[in-house]
């Protein structure tokens, strides 16, 4: 097997040199998306409208539901296909056919199906648009152009569910280049539509909502040429879509995870900010500085867990369970090293940091003491981000939901008690309360699941031992 193929990366090239062609594409990719948001909302910002950029705001809900419908596919069909092709590398000629088979007959169904959920998200979202918007909290005047940003995000539903679980499929093979080149191929598209609809015609929040679909469609295109051209096992076309049961299972048993997150993420991240707004506006603009701020290590943190899960899946399924525990290892080391080169330097200037941001007095009193806070957070929430990827990449259905919906959950109880009992200081340090509960609950189910997960058959392994290299 060639280097040059990323299949080489899963399964036979060192753990440090996987990481590095697996990872490093998937931090540029998320850094890249961290700076587009920020220049998105300038190009909004430039047009003077408050209403405007609090609609791009009010959108952020249902732009991560779209992503969490497509990681349901993505993230269940992808893993799937990594340990599959995992198994590949150990099996025979006369028992691949069968696995190759199936490759492709869930590569499929990753693709139609997360088109055909695009379409009833679709649907649902335009027929109760109005009561959406209100949910979301748009007052009288961001109304109008909420319900517009968002009913146009819904209109390419279909669009956005299908790119973000193109893109994990792609992954799957470790062909974490491709994946790079389609997130920033994408956003560089966003840039010119935005551009062109924002600032040449006009649109305001339209072009907004219509430049973000038309540059996932660039991102469709280029995966679906990459997959036809690049991929030797998984095949997308319709004739190999045949939704039945076991596949279901399979897909939904892992997915569903990623939706359960992003659910009860969302519902804690509006809550937290009905609680803070209480404590003033200088209160709750210091938790949106905070954020952003630690948002880059945050984001590099998911670059190596995103990067790392089709290795962990495919080792996984080969029962190469030495390559597992290394790439486990070696994965905490880097987020571990990630977050401690960003946060050091930043916790003891975090002062001066805070003030490049705002020089409003309110702000960064407090805002020092939030981000303090977030930086605690920061490591930890790396940490449990990977617990999650092992138990996706192993298809542990499970103990990968019980994580995603404590990372979620956890933060409502914590906050409330908070809130209540410390007053301000109990909300601002909730957040790293309910982080290091979740992380609590991924050790004591990795504890759980270790022999499971790390503890090869007598058979297996002496199969691996001579098929894979550790």
């Amino acid at each position: 097997m060639s280097a040059h193929d990323d299949r080489y990366y899963l399964q036979h090239a060192p753990i440090g040199r996987a990481l590095i062609h697996l990872c490093i594409p998937m931090m540029a990719a998320v850094s890249v998306g961290v700076g587009y948001n920020i220049v998105n909302a300038g190009f909004i910002g430039s047009l003077h409208s408050t209403a405007l950029l609090a609609a791009l705001t009010f959108g952020l809900p249902v732009f991560a539901l779209l992503m969490a419908v497509g990681g349901v596919f993505g993230t269940g069909g992808g893993t799937a296909v990594s340990r599959l092709l995992g198994e590949l590398e150990t099996t025979d000629a006369n028992g691949a056919e069968p696995i190759r088979a199936r490759i492709k007959r869930l590569s499929a169904f990753t693709v139609w199906g997360s088109v055909i959920a695009g379409v009833a998200v679709a649907a649902a979202g335009l027929l109760f648009l109005g009561p959406i918007v209100g949910l979301l909290g748009a007052d009288a005047s961001a109304a109008a152009p909420t319900a517009l940003y968002v009913g146009l995000l819904f209109a390419g539903a279909p669009v956005l569910v299908l790119a973000f679980a193109m893109e994990q499929l792609v992954r799957a093979e470790g062909a974490t280049k491709a994946s790079m080149i389609g997130i920033i191929a994408s956003t560089v598209a966003n840039l010119v539509f935005d551009v062109l609809f924002i600032l040449l015609l006009g649109w305001g929040v339209a072009g907004a909502g219509l430049a973000t679909v038309a540059s996932n469609l660039v991102t469709i295109g280029y995966f679906v040429w990459h997959l036809w051209r690049r991929s030797a096992v998984i095949r997308i076309g319709v004739r190999w879509f045949r939704p039945d049961l076991a596949t279901a299972k399979e897909v939904f048993g892992v997915g569903l995870s990623e939706l359960l997150m992003s659910g009860f993420l969302v519902l804690s991240s509006l809550l937290l900010n009905n609680v803070a707004v209480a404590y003033g506006d200088g209160v709750l603009a210091a938790f949106g500085v905070a954020l952003r701020i630690v948002q880059l290590p945050e984001m590099l943190a998911m670059g190596v867990f995103m990067g790392a899960l089709p290795l962990l899946a495919a080792s996984y399924g080969a029962r190469a369970t030495d390559r597992l525990r290394g790439a486990i290892g070696q994965s905490a080391l880097w987020i571990a090293a990630i977050v401690a080169v960003f946060a050091t330097p930043v916790f003891l200037f975090r002062g001066s940091v805070f003030t490049l941001f705002t020089d409003s007095p309110d702000v960064s009193g407090v805002g020092v003491l939030i981000l303090t806070a977030m930086l605690v957070s920061a490591l930890f929430n790396g940490f449990t981000g990977l617990v999650i990827t092992l138990f996706q990449a192993t298809g542990q259905a499970l103990p990968a939901t019980i994580m995603a919906v404590a990372q979620g959950l956890l933060l409502i109880p914590v906050l409330l008690i908070g809130n209540a009992v410390f007053g301000l200081t109990g909300v601002i340090w909730s957040m790293t309360i309910s982080e290091l509960l979740t992380f609590g609950i991924g050790l004591s189910l990795f504890a759980v699941h270790r022999r499971r997960l790390l503890s090869p058959t007598p058979a297996e392994a002496a199969l691996v031992a001579e098929a894979i290299p550790a």
